[in-house]
């Protein structure tokens, strides 16, 4: 397995990361803790040292899932979770609801060190290693939420800071102020707005770049065909990504690539996550897995090299195809 540097931390992850958003349900039918923590487990022995929760996923549910699976396991774990979605005050915004419970976008540093120790208790842990802003805050000033994480580490109750789904403006208001060792932000293969918006600011500043939704939520697997039913709170139900006529799209990128994967001895999965991680400014790619199986699939992806020519060949197959999506 590969590592690399979060950031300057001085703190070596796997580039490929373990995400549990699905292991809190919410959004994904549900959840089988046992079947996670086997996930988990099987991450962890595949090499996969980096995951990534969220008291967001589920509510605590995700977090208490990684607590126990990673109990008498924790010098194997890089571990990263986040601040920033609150429930247990109405400060900040109204963001969406979940379980009957209302979720608010809030930063202020009351805020920050009640969530920090509420994650510490149900990951079982005393630090966390990558400690990471959810989601902005336009109601507290960044230099507030900066100086909360900055007391955090000096305290040795975190280890480096981040932030996700933030702006190119944002990142250098909190660089103004503390430092950040890495962002977390959406990017596949299909969505790389990035490219152009904050990669270029986190590549000229060493910041480390976590790519979330890697196999943009199953579909670049090759294993999402047109037919399949979405159903319960599936999110993907109504994402414009799945509709038929995008699937087919897909389906017809992933049979293009598909030979490079046979001759390398890999599925389709693995060769997008591979070519993900080869992108320039990309450090991490967050893989979610609902099983063992699963998870010793996306870790074999931390093993693969691609030349060169694999690579462009890939980038220029994904925009070939991927121009012809409707995702508005």
């Amino acid at each position: 397995m590969q590592t690399r540097e979060i950031g300057n931390s001085g703190i070596q992850a796997s580039v490929i990361g373990l995400g549990t958003w699905a292991m809190g349900g919410w959004m994904w039918g549900g959840t089988d803790e046992k079947a996670s923590i086997e996930a988990i487990h099987a991450s962890l022995d595949s090499g996969v040292s980096l995951i990534d929760t969220a008291p967001a996923y589920g509510l605590g549910v995700s977090e208490e899932i990684v607590g126990k699976a990673i109990k008498g396991k924790r010098d194997k774990v890089v571990l990263a979770t986040k601040c920033g979605l609150v429930w247990h005050t109405n400060k900040g915004n109204h963001f969406f609801d979940e379980n009957g419970k209302l979720v608010h976008r809030y930063l202020g540093a009351d805020a920050i060190e009640y969530e920090v120790e509420q994650s510490l208790k149900r990951l079982q842990t005393d630090y966390i290693d990558l400690y990471i802003t959810h989601w902005q805050d336009p109601t507290t000033p960044i230099s507030e939420t900066m100086q909360a994480l900055e007391s955090l580490k000096q305290a040795g109750k975190i280890r480096a800071i981040g932030i996700s789904n933030a702006s190119k403006k944002e990142l250098a208001q909190y660089q103004a102020v503390g430092t950040v060792d890495a962002v977390q932000e959406k990017y596949n293969l299909i969505e790389r707005q990035l490219e152009q918006t904050l990669l270029p600011a986190t590549i000229a500043s060493n910041v480390s770049c976590l790519s979330y939704s890697s196999l943009a939520m199953g579909l670049l697997s090759g294993r999402v065909s047109p037919e399949r039913v979405f159903t319960g709170d599936d999110q993907r139900i109504s994402d414009p990504m799945f509709t038929v006529k995008n699937r087919q799209w897909v389906q017809k990128f992933c049979q293009s690539i598909a030979p490079i994967a046979q001759q390398k001895g890999i599925t389709v999965a693995q060769l997008v996550i591979a070519a993900t991680l080869q992108q320039p400014g990309i450090t991490y790619a967050l893989c979610g897995a609902r099983n063992s199986e699963q998870a010793i699939e996306n870790a074999a992806a931390g093993n693969v090299q691609l030349s060169q020519e694999d690579v462009a060949f890939i980038n220029a197959k994904s925009r070939e195809f991927f121009g012809q999506l409707e995702l508005a």
